[in-house]
Parts: structure tokens; C-alpha cells; sequence
């Protein structure tokens, strides 16, 4: 068992596998992560479902049945990706009953073709929710500003939430206040709030692949290359901290609310000459999770360096480093929203490809 992992998991993270396959699953790579390796929960996208499903065999006699059945690709999709998320649920029941529900959790995401859409978000939202029915699923959201109303929306009702494509400090401080919203919505009507749980899920990696380019361009080997992926991370966790200790969680907390927790997502290291745990080990504190692809658990696994909380002491600075940043010339306002509305395409892309490869499934 990992010395690395299971340092990070003491100092308070919890570690989350940023992939989902049935082939994971009917192989028991899945099972021996989660004993192994302190996995404890799952995340999923349109990009793992696609290459899952246009990646196995194992889909193909599902595929050929539903749609002798009459159903569309998208109906196809929607029984493979469920099925298979429903299956995951099931297998982490163990982790999310010894952790008091905290973990053994899975996500699955709304169409990203929905993005833009805040009622068709909560409709989808509610849906996944009934046709998956387990207690540890998250309804993926993406924190769009017309994904706002739908994370209060859903969160009033009663579902637990993962908020995705969050690259800001101010979208992730408005994402807390949606849930708080949700939240004391459900208080307000003497409704139980205590089997609520939400992730934020910050992304990481994307943030440092744009503005290294734009600072490339300013200077080669400019010193502040690789710093702002981790200080802006920095800086939202310090928001996420005033609003735990801020007059209104205190209060939704005496009913038995539990706090949205930061999620730190896109964590595997995608320019070479970084460190490949780099987006790990240096974004360690109570309550986080860290979702991650395969390859970074096991770079964590094999020569990771957990030194504790490595965010708290790294506040200060990395305030400095964003103020260098626009100093600098970079426009970080600017550089959010395009990473923002590029997930999304991106997204809506790995989605239109996989309704295209179960379209071409043939006997």
C-alpha cells in the first residue's frame, strides 16, 4: 500500500479516481484501487465515456439491444452511462457508509449541450438522479452562470451536487452561494438537510496551459511560468474557508448541513517539464478531494511528496503571484472565460462523438 496516498488521505484529502469504464468494473481494477489505494470515490465526464464506450466490446450487446428497442443514441447513452454509474454506486456503498456518506461517491454529468440551459439542466439533473437512484450519486453541473439556478434548484430538491468547469475564485464564490441558497431554501420548508453533500470541482492543469502560453509569448522562461494553476487554487480555497467560518454556514450547520467541499479536477500534469504530482502535493488541506486519471495516482503512488497542508501557508503568496500576473499583462478575467466556454465545447464535442460511435454499432 502507498506511503504517498495514504498521506494524502490523513492529511485530509480524499483521493477520487478521475475515470470510469465497464471494463474497470467486471475486471476489478475498480475494487483493487479502492482497497489498495485509498480510492473513494469516482468522477466521470463525456470524455471518459467516450473512450470508455468506443474503447470496449463490452458495450456492444447492450448497444445492439436498446437500440433494437426502438431508442435513439442518446437514449442508448444515457441506459449505458447510468448502468454503469448505478454499478460504481454500489460498489463504493461500503466507503460511503464508513465514511458518514462524506465519500463513496460518484458523479455522473448532465449533456454538456445543456450547459447554457438552467431548466433543462434541472430537468436532466432530476432524472439521472431517479434512474440511477443510489444515495452516494452527485449530478455533475457545470458552474456556467445559467448552471447557477440549477445547482440551487436541485440542491433545494434534495440533490446532491457536483459542480464542474470551475477556473475562478468569483464563479466559485457564486457556486458556494447557490448551494448555501439550495440549502437554506430546504431549511426555510422544515426539510431535512443532513444526507446533502456537494463538491466543487476546481479545475487545475487547464489554467496553467493557457496562461503559460500567454507568458511565453511575453518572455521566454518567464518566472512566472507553472505558478498560476496552483495559486489560483490557492485563493479559492481561502474563499472556501471564510465561508466555513462565516455567521451563515454556522447557522445552516446547527440543522446538520454539511459544507460544499473543494474538488481540485484536471490534475494530471500536462506539460512535461512539471513535476507530475505537482497539482497533488501541492494542493493538500482538510476537506479537499483530488480527482484524478490513473497515470497520477500511480506517479503519486511511486515518488509523490505529501508534506501535510501545503495550501495554508501559501495564501499570502499566492495573492502576490496573482497580482504579478496582471502586472504582468495577463488578463485572467479573459483567460477564465474562454477556458470556461472551451470545457464546454469540449465536452459537447466527446458527447457528439460518442452518439456517433453507438449510432455506428452493427451486427
Amino acid at each position: 500500500m502507498s506511503q504517498s496516498l495514504e498521506a494524502l488521505s490523513q492529511a485530509g484529502v480524499s483521493i477520487w479516481l478521475d475515470d470510469l469504464s465497464r471494463d474497470r468494473l467486471q475486471s476489478g481494477s475498480l475494487a483493487k484501487l479502492i482497497s489498495d489505494s485509498h480510492v473513494v470515490g469516482v468522477t466521470t465526464n463525456p470524455s471518459i465515456f467516450s473512450a470508455a464506450i468506443s474503447g470496449s466490446s463490452l458495450y456492444k450487446e447492450d448497444i445492439l439491444a436498446l437500440k433494437s428497442e426502438g431508442l435513439q443514441a442518446s437514449d442508448v447513452v444515457t441506459e449505458l452511462t447510468t448502468s454503469d454509474v448505478r454499478s460504481a454506486c454500489d460498489l463504493f456503498m461500503p466507503t460511503f457508509l464508513e465514511t458518514n456518506q462524506v465519500d463513496g461517491r460518484v458523479s455522473i454529468e448532465v449533456d454538456p449541450r445543456l450547459a447554457y440551459n438552467t431548466e433543462e439542466t434541472i430537468a436532466q439533473g432530476k432524472h439521472l438522479h431517479a434512474l440511477v437512484n443510489r444515495p452516494n450519486l452527485l449530478i455533475k453541473v457545470p458552474a456556467t452562470l445559467d448552471g447557477l439556478p440549477a445547482i440551487e434548484e436541485l440542491t433545494a430538491q434534495g440533490i446532491s451536487v457536483n459542480v464542474t468547469l470551475i477556473f475562478s475564485t468569483p464563479r466559485y464564490e457564486a457556486v458556494m452561494d447557490a448551494y448555501l441558497r439550495g440549502i437554506e431554501r430546504r431549511v426555510s420548508n422544515n426539510l431535512p438537510v443532513s444526507d446533502i453533500h456537494s463538491v466543487a470541482s476546481f479545475f487545475i492543469s487547464r489554467i496553467d496551459g493557457d496562461i503559460d502560453k500567454k507568458l511565453d509569448a511575453i518572455s521566454p522562461q518567464h518566472p512566472l511560468r507553472g505558478k498560476a494553476a496552483i495559486a489560483n487554487a490557492t485563493v479559492a480555497y481561502e474563499a472556501y474557508l471564510k465561508v466555513l467560518q462565516s455567521t451563515r454556514w454556522k447557522k445552516l450547520s446547527e440543522f446538520g448541513a454539511h459544507m460544499q467541499r473543494p474538488l481540485w479536477a484536471s490534475t494530471g500534469v500536462k506539460d512535461k517539464a512539471y513535476d507530475s504530482t505537482r497539482y497533488v502535493v501541492e494542493l493538500v488541506a482538510q476537506n479537499c478531494v483530488n480527482t484524478m486519471p490513473e497515470g497520477t495516482l500511480n506517479e503519486v503512488r511511486e515518488h509523490g511528496v505529501v508534506r501535510g497542508d501545503s495550501i495554508s501557508s501559501q495564501i499570502q503568496s499566492s495573492h502576490q503571484i496573482m497580482s504579478d500576473l496582471a502586472s504582468a499583462g495577463i488578463d485572467f478575467t479573459a483567460a477564465v472565460n474562454f477556458l470556461e466556454d472551451d470545457g464546454v465545447r469540449k465536452f459537447e464535442k466527446a458527447w457528439e462523438e460518442l452518439l456517433a460511435n453507438v449510432e455506428a454499432v452493427s451486427e
